[in-house]
């Protein structure tokens, strides 16, 4: 990405976005509410162009390499009262692959099954995702964005909706998926960044990357303009820059 610009009609949301991500890194993207952290990802995933400047994933402009990519937004528009299984669910993501018209093919279902075993979901293969908890459906929506075989996965706030615990887990979990795939996160956990990550983009209208995962009290400040609460060993403390003693 380099020069990006992007503003929604008159408000810019983003200005002059440059960074390279490595295949095999783990983006940890930070930044206050609003900050356009979901924009730059959407930017990526290739769902709206920028004003100006140049986007590549995996060497291509973004539209050319969906079926490469796996995406898991943080509000997923599903009607959970609808009887479809977990299985079904997971077999949404070879669609892309599919032509229009066809059933799903042989190597579909094996595909599915093995996302679903990544996610610890395939137990769960014949319930109804409406009787699953906050949870488990989340990880079948990641099951789902795996089925694609993703070199990339895009995730937007994973553990918004869920409780700590599971939180934890979920980014152990994506820890897991990490070596065999590309993994970029927005995500408010800062304590969980400094425990999985391996790279930090934050992001307040401009962006600065930082190609390590220590935390400091600069790029807080760069980010969030002001003092932050972080989570760390279950203990809550804030992030101040240095002073001397008077």
């Amino acid at each position: 990405m380099k020069e990006v610009f992007f503003s929604y009609e008159t408000t810019p949301v983003l200005e002059s976005v440059t960074f390279t991500l490595k295949q095999g890194d783990f983006l940890g993207i930070i930044g206050p509410n609003g900050s356009g952290k979901t924009t730059l990802l959407k930017l990526m995933l290739g769902l709206i162009k920028p004003d100006r400047g140049d986007i590549e994933i995996l060497g291509e402009p973004p539209h050319h390499v969906k079926h490469r990519i796996g995406y898991v937004p943080q509000n997923i528009d599903f009607n959970i009262t609808f009887p479809i299984s977990v299985l079904d669910v997971a077999l949404m993501g070879r669609l892309s692959r599919s032509r229009i018209g066809r059933w799903y093919s042989g190597e579909d279902f094996p595909r599915a099954e093995d996302a679903l075993k990544k996610v610890g979901m395939w137990k769960h293969r014949r319930v109804s995702i409406g009787k699953l908890s906050g949870g488990q459906r989340q990880r079948v929506f990641i099951a789902r964005a795996l089925a694609t075989d993703p070199e990339i996965l895009f995730l937007d706030e994973p553990t918004a909706s869920v409780d700590l615990e599971f939180g934890t887990n979920l980014f152990d979990l994506l820890h897991q998926l990490n070596e065999k795939v590309t993994i970029v996160t927005i995500t408010h956990d800062l304590g969980v960044i400094s425990r999985h990550v391996k790279s930090v983009a934050c992001v307040n209208r401009s962006l600065t990357f930082h190609s390590d995962k220590q935390i400091s009290a600069e790029m807080i400040d760069a980010a969030y303009q002001c003092p932050v609460d972080l989570i760390a060993h279950g203990l809550p403390h804030r992030v101040l820059s240095t002073h001397e003693r008077e």
